[in-house]
């Protein structure tokens, strides 16, 4: 009898597990199918290599009954623009910040960097956009892509901070002890042995880090502000395509531009998504 009971309160845990994880990944799917729906048509090489048209062509093209012309370029280019300059000292200052912390769990300076490290991952967008806007714009005297890049720097900075040294830290202590033994000092080891072998979570974390800001609008609009150009110049305003979702919400001529821009973010989200977790099943095994 008592068997049978915990058959069935098995089955019914069971049942009840599968229902809820399915009820999750409702709002999901919506999302998604809704996106694709509305966005796949707009896909096009003229999407993805004009920017984006002024109001006034959106509205001749609507009366006219025309497929809106123009695109996103400016948003893409800004975008992997900002991104990439965030990356290149993100990348760098993350990793040996988090090798320190891993190697110095009780130093008192290393605690301090961690609870910091901890306040700033928790910070809301919209105040570090603040910030840098007080930190890099007024000094400038103008938005730029320096600015927004700077805004990506210390969102990402956090996630990759806390993916290098929680990843230091579950590889096996004999590959340290290993490369002492061999006569390597402290410097050399994590740089020659310890990072390498970590590589793969350390670069998940970075992907997850880059999945996590790119979709972020509020910094951007206090810094990069946005322009309807295809700009490379870094001290100047530029857009990215979060912003010109933002502007074309706002523009009632422009929002049917708004699902080809979303399913452009999501699946270049999910494809860094996807990616992360290939590499950390890889890596794990």
């Amino acid at each position: 009898m008592k068997t049978k009971t915990r058959l069935v309160k098995d089955k019914a845990m069971l049942w009840a597990v599968c229902f809820f994880a399915a009820l999750t990944a409702v709002p999901l799917f919506a999302i998604l199918g809704e996106v694709f729906l509305r966005g796949y048509d707009q896909l096009s090489w003229a999407f993805f290599t004009e920017p984006t048209p002024t109001a006034y062509k959106a509205m001749k093209a609507i009366e006219a009954g025309e497929p809106i012309p123009g695109g996103i370029a400016n948003g893409i280019v800004g975008t992997l623009l900002m991104l990439g300059m965030a990356i290149v000292i993100a990348i760098p200052a993350g990793i040996l910040c988090g090798a320190f912390l891993a190697e110095h769990p009780k130093h008192r300076f290393a605690q301090m960097v961690s609870y910091l490290t901890d306040l700033l991952q928790g910070t809301p967008s919209v105040i570090i956009g603040i910030v840098i806007y007080i930190w890099v714009v007024v000094p400038m005297k103008g938005y730029s892509a320096i600015a927004g890049s700077v805004a990506l720097f210390v969102m990402m900075l956090p996630l990759i901070i806390r993916s290098t040294e929680e990843t230091l830290k579950i590889l096996p202590a004999s590959l340290k002890e290993a490369g002492l033994a061999l006569g390597g000092s402290k410097a050399s080891v994590m740089l020659r042995v310890l990072l390498p072998a970590a590589f793969g979570g350390i670069f998940t974390g970075v992907l997850l880090a880059i999945s996590r800001v790119i979709g972020e609008t509020a910094p951007l609009m206090f810094t990069a502000l946005g322009c309807s150009l295809i700009r490379f110049s870094i001290d100047k305003p530029i857009s990215a395509v979060p912003l010109l979702i933002w502007e074309f919400f706002n523009d009632p001529n422009l929002q049917d531009l708004i699902w080809g821009a979303s399913l452009f973010l999501l699946l270049f989200v999910l494809t860094l998504n996807l990616t992360a977790k290939y590499l950390a099943k890889k890596w794990n095994q």
